[in-house]
């Protein structure tokens, strides 16, 4: 079994998903993996509803923000709102190649100034105590006219000019980005996939924490990273599509028990009443749970129930029972 490490297991910060609901619910699954909210700009937070952006609940730590931007003196304004709602962790987002995010001169063509990130990394760690880390791509295309490069010492040389600034943990999404030509849903699929840059990274740094992202869907691809000497995994749109996989993970890698995944949804039971209480729609909390039963008999009519049911006003708690028992009633018909 693999020593229990804060960053062992992650799961990754993905915009319009990992809000809090999902997060509390993530947490439920996985009691040790450490939690990253959605990329959050500068903007929404410094000049907008700070407490609707930054609030979350106590069971998520530990979690970190992930902050989008460009500008030092904003994100430390940023970095230390994070601090002051308790959160664990600063993230800095130098991975995402969307033309939004790119026009915002942030996201992954900050890879393309490593000073500047630097810069950013100084500012955000001298206005708080927590630690400030960076998310970023293993380079980004030799096209995008701004001194860009996919070569190895072209992260090489950005993780050893950001680290002078006092960053000491790298998550590393192994794929290039194509910053223009592709959608950010084919920068997920396009650029191949090459987890030995990340390994290269943690040869040539070994005093720093690096922790892979990209790819991985499966048990056996995480364990066989993590024995190859990387520090951490980093789970994406396998944690969200398929949760279960969270628990899969946990016993993998904590020697946790599989969890009933009907008792999960037990236990988000009150969570969901408590914020029915503060006149959420059910539909913001059961749309991060369609994917638990995935592959299990009844998952479809779970799904096609929350799906068509829960954005009704008078939705509650038991239209999530009611959709969970689909599935009990489907395998005990199975098994009969």
């Amino acid at each position: 079994m693999i020593s229990h490490s804060p960053h062992l297991l992650s799961i990754a910060p993905m915009m319009e998903w990992t809000d809090r609901h999902c997060r509390y619910f993530h947490r439920l699954i996985a009691p040790d993996a450490f939690l990253y909210t959605e990329m959050i700009a500068t903007g929404a937070i410094n000049r907008g509803d700070a407490a609707r952006h930054l609030a979350f609940d106590t069971s998520e730590h530990p979690v970190a923000l992930q902050l989008g931007g460009a500008d030092p003196k904003q994100l430390a304004i940023a970095a230390a709102a994070g601090a002051a709602f308790g959160y664990d962790e600063i993230n800095l987002n130098c991975g995402c190649p969307s033309d939004r995010v790119q026009a915002a001169r942030f996201g992954a063509c900050l890879m393309g100034e490593a000073a500047l990130v630097a810069d950013i990394v100084r500012a955000m760690r001298d206005a708080q105590p927590k630690p400030v880390t960076v998310k970023h791509r293993i380079g980004i295309d030799p096209g995008s006219g701004s001194g860009a490069s996919d070569s190895y010492e072209f992260v090489r040389d950005f993780v050893g000019t950001v680290a002078e600034a006092g960053c000491t943990l790298f998550v590393v999404h192994a794929r290039i980005a194509i910053l223009s030509g592709l959608s950010p849903k084919e920068n997920r699929e396009v650029p191949p996939l090459r987890y030995e840059i990340a390994h290269r990274l943690k040869r040539d740094f070994p005093d720093f924490t690096f922790v892979l992202n990209g790819g991985l869907t499966e048990v056996e691809t995480v364990q066989r990273e993590l024995d190859a000497g990387i520090d951490g995994a980093m789970i994406g749109r396998a944690a969200y599509h398929t949760p279960y996989i969270l628990a899969e993970l946990e016993h993998a890698l904590f020697g946790r028990p599989l969890p009933d995944r009907h008792d999960i949804i037990e236990r988000f039971l009150p969570y969901v009443e408590a914020q029915r209480a503060r006149d959420v729609y059910l539909s913001a909390m059961t749309r991060h749970v369609l994917g638990l039963f995935q592959g299990l008999p009844g998952a479809r009519a779970f799904r096609r129930m929350l799906s068509e049911e829960a954005h009704k006003p008078g939705a509650g708690p038991e239209l999530l029972q009611r959709a969970a028992k689909l599935v009990r009633t489907d395998i005990s018909a199975r098994a009969a």
